[in-house]
């Protein structure tokens, strides 16, 4: 039987680790990774028995890729707070866990999105997923936004089964992510713009609400594909705005 480290980076996520750790309770280490929260998070995570390692953020993949050698087992699931595994997904990690030896170096998860209460079929989240059943020689790419295990040259495969992914907590936390997301992805995107034009302003926020929207289905979620289809939209557009903010505070 192979054994599993889980590692959660958090900040601020008291409402979402309990139920996390509890979800994950049955697995060989659990280690959190937190960001000198302000509220009960490490408080939580330490009385539900979990190891508790603080380190200054500097970025989604380097927090992850700093933890990930912290792991005392060649296995690691990696969660975000806002997610949860079905019992079916947990039996599917823990039937690959209990081979002899795994022809696979990583694994991709499917998530099932959920925003406003409702579970999200369309939008462009349908076919949403992530590597997050790994080997802790696996490490991220250097992105800010979107971040994910580097998976040339590995063994790759997918898990049948989907976790949940309770997103978003409310539209204001949505927008407030999406704020952070068009930060990071103007620093990303910057070198491969080096003009922002109307093109980058107008045209590609409207095909992104379309793509969303119609394209990838989103009116058949009702208004809250209609919500997500238009804050992606919006995201876009704050991305080249953000970065017409930073090319001028760097000028002389």
């Amino acid at each position: 039987m192979q054994k599993l480290t889980v590692i959660i980076p958090t900040n601020n996520e008291s409402d979402n680790i309990g139920d996390l750790l509890d979800n994950v309770g049955w697995a060989d280490e659990i280690i959190v990774v937190d960001s000198f929260s302000t509220d009960d998070t490490v408080a939580i995570a330490r009385s539900k028995g979990a190891t508790v390692l603080e380190h200054e953020y500097e970025g989604p993949a380097a927090q992850k890729n700093w933890a990930i050698p912290q792991a005392q087992h060649e296995w690691i699931l990696l969660l975000d707070a806002d997610e949860r595994l079905t019992p079916e997904l947990t039996k599917e990690v823990q039937s690959w866990l209990a081979k002899g030896e795994i022809n696979m170096d990583a694994f991709w998860i499917g998530r099932q999105n959920h925003f406003l209460g409702k579970k999200i079929r369309y939008s462009g989240w349908q076919g949403d997923k992530v590597v997050r059943f790994f080997r802790r020689s696996c490490r991220y790419d250097n992105k800010q936004v979107h971040e994910e295990i580097i998976t040339e040259g590995i063994r790759v495969s997918m898990l049948k089964n989907k976790m949940n992914h309770f997103t978003y907590k409310s539209v204001d936390h949505f927008l407030d992510k999406m704020r952070r997301y068009a930060d990071w992805s103007a620093d990303d995107h910057a070198a491969k713009t080096p003009r922002v034009t109307f093109f980058h302003l107008f045209i590609k926020p409207a095909f992104r609400f379309f793509k969303h929207y119609v394209i990838q289905k989103g009116f058949l979620d009702g208004k809250e594909g209609l919500i997500v289809s238009g804050i992606m939209a919006w995201g876009v557009f704050l991305r080249y705005v953000k970065m017409v903010e930073k090319r001028r505070k760097s000028r002389p």
